[in-house]
């Protein structure tokens, strides 16, 4: 079977400002280095949907849904809060992101692929369930966790965000559900200053100092998520795959490279096969650094169509 690579045209259409980081350049960078390297014979290309309404509410209070819709605007810019804004498409490409998620745990659960990338945007980690947050609106990982909770016979399920911003979002969605973990590595202090204190047997939060490079990252990673899976025993895992720690990105300070993304991603398909037949389902998060985030990306997908 192949990886899935999903993804969507709407994804194009969210503009926050002309000069922001989060800028449609990073799909055309991701899509550019996947279609000029080999992997992309090993994948299986698929349009996103857009998520309904129920979908969303799933993870997130009705309250909050109703709101984006009846603020999404005909012409200009309305700001959500003070990093995050929604233009006139920004409403189809959000849906999109989190169809995409869904959209990956179904043909994942259904046999059709052996695991997914979602190729998507506006990120998702950041918003919690009745907020938007750094620059996410919707958050596609716990909108997938919860339709797999809720639509397969599915007990337990892990989340790793490697994202450089802790996903405070996602931990706001799922500090009270028993049936989530979530492993994230973070640096701190930083955007969004939560995660340090909130740990719990559940909530894996592992800040790690500016400048961390591969040792501390791969120490931290191996030393206190495999603990804490073999205690949990996920039967699906879901990966926010954020690219921004990477030691060139613009926004933030840890110094990773290209073959620890890879490594991490190694980490995950092997946690994936130890404990979920394989299931995995990735989500682009962050990362702004056009040139490493596409070979990022690229070195994780690569990953990804090797694992067993």
């Amino acid at each position: 079977m192949k990886t899935a690579f999903i993804s969507h045209p709407d994804t194009l259409l969210h503009v926050m400002d002309g000069q922001h980081p989060e800028s449609p350049a990073r799909i055309n960078s991701i899509k550019q280095a996947v279609m000029h390297s080999p992997i992309h014979k090993n994948l299986q290309y698929f349009d996103a949907p857009l998520a309904t309404r129920q979908q969303l509410t799933l993870a997130h209070q009705a309250e909050y849904v109703d709101s984006i819709y009846a603020k999404s605007p005909k012409a200009g810019l309305v700001r959500l809060d003070a990093d995050t804004a929604m233009g006139p498409h920004s409403l189809e490409a959000t849906l999109r992101a989190s169809g995409a998620a869904i959209l990956a745990t179904d043909l994942v659960m259904r046999g059709q692929v052996k695991n997914a990338f979602c190729c998507t945007r506006p990120p998702g980690h950041h918003a919690g369930q009745k907020n938007s947050a750094g620059f996410c609106i919707f958050n596609h990982v716990a909108v997938a966790a919860m339709h797999l909770l809720t639509h397969y016979t599915i007990k337990r399920v892990a989340i790793i965000d490697f994202d450089v911003h802790h996903g405070d979002g996602t931990e706001d969605i799922f500090r009270d559900n028993p049936a989530v973990m979530l492993c994230s590595t973070f640096q701190h202090p930083f955007y969004p200053h939560k995660g340090a204190n909130t740990r719990t047997d559940r909530m894996i939060n592992i800040p790690l100092k500016a400048g961390t490079d591969s040792v501390g990252f791969r120490k931290s990673v191996v030393d206190e998520f495999t603990p804490a899976l073999n205690r949990f025993k996920p039967e699906v895992l879901l990966i926010s795959a954020g690219f921004d720690a990477h030691s060139q990105d613009p926004l933030a300070n840890l110094a990773l490279e290209v073959d620890d993304f890879a490594w991490m991603t190694q980490y995950s398909t092997e946690q994936a096969s130890k404990f979920c037949r394989g299931r995995l389902i990735s989500c682009l998060e962050g990362g702004y650094h056009l040139q490493y985030l596409a070979e990022s990306v690229a070195a994780h997908i690569k990953v990804l169509t090797e694992s067993t």
